[in-house]
């Protein structure tokens, strides 16, 4: 298949992370700030090796005849080395540059060769107490093949010469991160503050961990790899769906390598024989970089310094009319809530569970579960509803990327409390983010539903840009125990008037709608569709707005990550305006605007415009009545629209330039302006809500 003004989504990616990159190397960033973007940069890199790098590489070795997007593979992962290559050059550029920086502001990070007498004395203790116990060193044999190696850990490769035989000795050491930390605060005068990686305090006493050897010189140099992260499953197998993923995550481990980054400083012969033992070949990704790697860690740097080194914080806003020390249902009878995190605190949901868990006239709660927290609230008021008496049925994707392992132990947890566990469905993931509650009143069961654009997860709802709305529409609420209805026997596939469900409806009833802007727009009419994703891929879809473009509908793009699309894509037609926003907090929110008047319709979506999305997977885009919510959406669309702080323009080059204010003007950041938008809208109700009391 010919694909026509179509950017491959891998390299547009890759252009999305590098727009995390500018946000490590701008002045206006605090410092710390900084230093995590470049942890965040670093941990999207990994999975894009793991996942998007992974599956060309399959497809590379099938044959030069496969495609994907239109393009060869093998092409795609010449092209993915070159830019990846370029962007670590600026990584360690901006690394550097934000240590230099660090020190002007008397933070100092210490590597083994800078250490006084005193902190050397303190780094030795550390080292002695906390270090060394956790440290397994591996010697590197001719005829032994190697442990297997974790792709989320950090090695030393470790090289022991001896001058007068000629002879080196070769190992490995894993750095024990997870047990100690990566970061050390180590003494200083009381102007400064000094910190140490644990990468230097192993370096420091390298010597006392192979004192039983005769050498004249060692050296340790950082190394890590990254596997093939797909799982294997068979759809066929009759063992149980869980123990087929828990096999699946085994062989994991044994995957195969698809990059290796070293420190350019390793010696050739040490460099040559890890190679050759992990069996990386020239088709394989090889990365000479820096002296440190895992910089994903670096999203846990401690928080350091004076004031401006990192964001002022934003307290989570109370939603202006969820009761405090009241129930939420009869709120909720009256108006729909709608939930903008993390401006507005998620604490609002929890205590949505928390209520339905012990209210004597709750019957039932449903849920469908993603990613959650480490230590989830929201799985422990499951636990708790369960343990009321409550029906409880949870819908849990073990096949969440990265997060299988976890959603297995909360699935055992769950249906020992008495929960039932529904482990998706078969050929499908469930990305849909749906809760819904069940409650008699007035001899009749009513229903509360809840659906989402991001993850009932605690954590990342402090940094995730989503929404959630909160409704008891009868339609949209019957629709919503439907979708819960096919997951329980997945033969029943039911109409929607409210929702757009995937993989049965969603496409089509959002081509429905761009078809009608369309026509509008031709009869001469105001059409309008304003879309805010996170990716944009679906080669169809984006065919779709190019036709819609053309008739003269006025299409906006809001797009965080993968841009497939080139808005120049006819030299007879102006650019389709498109801008993709990185800032404090992760826009993760999808939400569709379409029309004008009578046409108006405003969707929020845990749907982005792929094709796996549309195709693949179980997602639920739902719309919002209220006109004061719908209001609520059309306005951050355009405070976003109006940004010149952090909003990229996304044009054919994806050159990433940020939008510039007018002349005069000062840089317009819409994540703080939004905040003190719903900030206003809450004291506004605040301040009716008490002249009505009075």
């Amino acid at each position: 298949m010919l694909y026509k003004n179509y950017r491959s989504k891998e390299l547009s990616w890759l252009y999305f992370n590098a727009r995390v990159l500018q946000e490590a190397a701008k002045n206006d960033v605090p410092l710390i700030e900084r230093i995590k973007f470049l942890g965040i940069y670093s941990n999207n890199l990994d999975e894009f090796f793991r996942v998007r790098v992974a599956l060309l590489k399959r497809l590379s070795q099938l044959g030069k005849d496969t495609e994907i997007d239109g393009i060869s593979p093998r092409r795609t992962l010449l092209e993915i080395n070159r830019i990846v290559k370029e962007q670590g050059v600026e990584f360690n550029r901006v690394y550097e540059r934000i240590i230099k920086e660090l020190e002007e502001h008397n933070i100092f990070v210490l590597d083994e060769n800078s250490l006084n007498e005193q902190q050397g004395a303190y780094v030795r203790r550390i080292f002695e107490q906390k270090v060394r116990p956790k440290l397994m060193p591996v010697i590197i044999s001719k005829r032994r093949n190697l442990p297997d190696l974790k792709d989320d850990a950090i090695y030393l490769g470790v090289i022991l010469r001896n001058y007068r035989s000629g002879k080196s000795i070769y190992a490995l050491l894993e750095l024990p991160v997870d047990a100690v930390g990566r970061f050390f605060i180590v003494p200083s005068n009381e102007h400064s503050t000094s910190i140490m990686l644990l990468d230097d305090v192993i370096r420091f006493e390298l010597g006392d961990i192979f004192y039983m050897f005769d050498f004249d010189e060692i050296g340790a140099y950082t190394f890590k790899l990254t596997r093939d992260a797909e799982l294997d499953i068979d759809d066929d197998i009759a063992e149980s769906y869980v123990s087929a993923v828990s096999q699946s995550l085994e062989k994991r481990k044994d995957a195969p390598p698809v990059r290796f980054v070293y420190d350019k400083e390793m010696p050739e012969d040490l460099l040559e024989i890890l190679l050759r033992k992990l069996h990386f070949t020239k088709d394989d990704v090889i990365i000479k970089g820096g002296r440190y790697h895992n910089f994903k860690d670096f999203m846990d740097f401690p928080k350091i310094g004076g004031p401006g080194m990192m964001y002022e914080p934003l307290p989570p806003i109370r939603h202006e009319h969820y009761p405090n020390g009241k129930s939420v249902f009869p709120v909720l009878q009256q108006r729909d809530i709608l939930l903008h995190f993390p401006y507005h605190s998620f604490l609002h949901f929890i205590d949505f569970l928390r209520e339905a868990s012990i209210d004597p006239l709750v019957k039932e709660l449903k849920i469908t579960i993603y990613r959650v927290a480490k230590h989830s609230n929201v799985m422990d008021a499951l636990i708790n509803a369960a343990r009321n008496g409550k029906k409880v049925t949870a819908i849990l994707e073990l096949q969440a990327r990265f997060d299988e392992l976890p959603n297995i132990k909360w699935a055992n947890k769950l249906q020992n409390a008495g929960v039932k566990v529904i482990y998706g469905v078969k050929g499908l993931k469930v990305h849909s983010k749906l809760c819904l509650v069940t409650r008699k009143e007035d001899r009749k069961l009513r229903h509360y539903a809840c659906i989402g654009t991001g993850n009932f997860n605690e954590d990342t709802a402090r940094v995730f840009s989503d929404h959630l709305l909160m409704t008891a529409h009868e339609g949209i609420a019957k629709e919503v125990a439907a979708v819960f209805d096919f997951f329980d026997r997945n033969y029943r596939i039911s109409r929607y008037s409210h929702l757009w469900v995937s993989p049965f409806y969603f496409r089509r009833k959002l081509t429905e709608l761009i078809n009608k802007e369309i026509k509008v727009a031709k009869e001469g009419g105001e059409a309008r569709l304003w879309f805010k994703l996170n990716n944009l891929a679906d080669y169809r879809m984006i065919q779709k707005l190019y036709q819609a473009k053309r008739a003269g509908v006025d299409v906006r793009l809001n797009v965080r990550g993968m841009f497939s699309m080139l808005p120049q894509f006819d030299k007879n037609v102006e650019p389709i305006p498109c801008i993709g926003l990185i800032d404090r907090f992760l826009e993760h929110s999808r939400f569709f605007i379409i029309g004008y008047g009578d046409r108006e319709k405003v969707y929020i979506a845990s749907a982005d415009l792929m094709t796996r999305n549309l195709d693949r997977r179980v997602e639920v885009a739902c719309p919002v009545y209220d006109g004061g919510l719908k209001k609520q959406l059309i306005d951050m669309f355009l405070i976003q629209w109006k940004d010149t702080s952090a909003a990229r323009i996304l044009d054919n080059e994806l050159n990433n330039q940020i939008k510039k204010p007018d002349k005069g003007e000062s840089p317009f950041r819409s994540q703080i302006e939004f905040y003190k938008y719903l900030g206003c809208i809450n004291q506004s109700v605040l301040m009716e809500k008490k002249n009505i009391g009075q």
